[in-house]
């Protein structure tokens, strides 16, 4: 029987999940794409901490005009500036089991023109 679109990412999630893994000097950017909105987030894998999180959510983000992709790219540029806040220049990007394409590419490609290496 054909796995569900919701087992395939989740295979994938956890094959990619026994490999990346995020550090306080290096965390790593977890991606949520639902249909609506996209959320970010910077983790500590080894102290079991979110750092910070950004999501299309945010006021300035949810009122602005434009597709969901225009505003993945400003959830990767605002994620770029508070990491870059908090001292944070490089880290492990994780795509969640998501394909690189569309609003996860937008948003990795965002936080890369903010400053952040990967």
């Amino acid at each position: 029987m054909a796995l569900t679109k919701v087992e395939r990412r989740t295979r994938i999630k956890n094959r990619v999940r026994k490999i990346v893994s995020g550090t306080a000097d290096r965390p790593r950017l977890s991606i949520f794409r639902s249909n609506k909105q996209i959320y970010a987030q910077l983790v500590d894998d080894i102290q079991g901490t979110t750092l910070l999180a950004v999501s299309s959510k945010l006021k300035d983000i949810e009122s602005s005009e434009g597709t969901k992709s225009d505003k993945a790219a400003m959830v990767g540029k605002k994620v770029a500036e508070k990491a870059l806040a908090a001292g944070i220049t490089e880290i492990v990007f994780d795509r969640g089991g998501y394909l690189y394409h569309g609003r996860v590419k937008q948003l990795a490609d965002a936080a890369r023109e903010g400053g952040l290496k990967f």
